[in-house]
């Protein structure tokens, strides 16, 4: 299967189940960008941090592999979408004051990538990437995610998740590292808000294509019982990510 189909056919569910990510990310980015004159959003999905990068940057290229997550953007006056891979664009040199990549670092071919964004950033650009991983639960909840759905979709997951959820440390950024804010991640949801939330794994979907959703019923209504009584949203913290490093070279 190639990875941009794990993503075309759920676009209008990403744009409904994943986190909005913090504003703080987009004000630190562009207080140590060289300028705020151009960001390159790297595989963009719907186009969520694209909006984002749209309020601080006078120009925004967002890009991603997939035909039908591009068609369903999100527009902006300031924001050019373009379906094209990272590793191979046709950027001039020295383009950008700042390349990022969301939720999708894990995807890419490093030995390909990491050549093509020193070569369109800027001197002194900023390369920053950043995700979440798992959500952090009540012990009760945290139980039964784990063992009635995280355990089931387990085999499911590609190996280049693993980058993700081993929160970078494996991964050889060709940057000089800055020193960023610890930013933190928090949603608030309710229960079917939570599992739609699961239905957007990778993992999940290639389990469910081949097994169904009875995993995912059962789990339900046994966590149903400890959500909350009154049906209200839980606020729900998000083990999250950050990397931001200069081009010095």
């Amino acid at each position: 299967m190639k990875i941009h189909s794990l993503f075309n056919d759920k676009s209008d569910l990403y744009e409904k189940a994943r986190p909005v990510y913090p504003d703080e990310i987009y004000r630190y980015l562009v207080s140590i960008s060289p300028s705020n004159l151009k960001a390159w959003d790297c595989a963009c999905g719907n186009g969520q941090v694209s909006e984002g990068l749209s309020h601080c940057f006078e120009g925004v290229i967002a890009t991603d592999v997939s035909e039908q997550q591009i068609a369903n953007a999100k527009q902006f006056d300031n924001v050019i979408y373009r379906v094209m891979p990272s590793e191979s664009t046709d950027f001039p040199d020295d383009s950008f004051d700042l390349v990022c990549v969301a939720q999708a670092l894990h995807w890419f071919d490093f030995p390909v990538f990491w050549p093509e964004v020193k070569r369109v950033l800027k001197p002194d650009g900023v390369f920053a990437a950043w995700g979440y991983t798992w959500p952090v639960l009540p012990d009760e909840i945290e139980r039964i995610f784990h063992d009635q759905i995280l355990n089931v979709i387990a085999p499911y997951w590609a190996t280049q998740n693993s980058l993700l959820t081993g929160h970078y440390k494996d991964v050889e950024f060709p940057f000089e590292r800055l020193s960023s804010p610890k930013f933190e991640m928090k949603v608030e949801w309710n229960l079917d808000q939570f599992f739609d939330f699961i239905k957007t794994f990778s993992a999940t979907r290639r389990c469910t294509e081949e097994h169904g959703e009875a995993f995912l019923d059962a789990a339900y209504e046994q966590i149903e019982t400890h959500w909350s009584a009154d049906e209200k949203p839980r606020v729900i913290p998000l083990e999250f990510v950050f990397y931001a490093g200069r081009n010095t070279e």
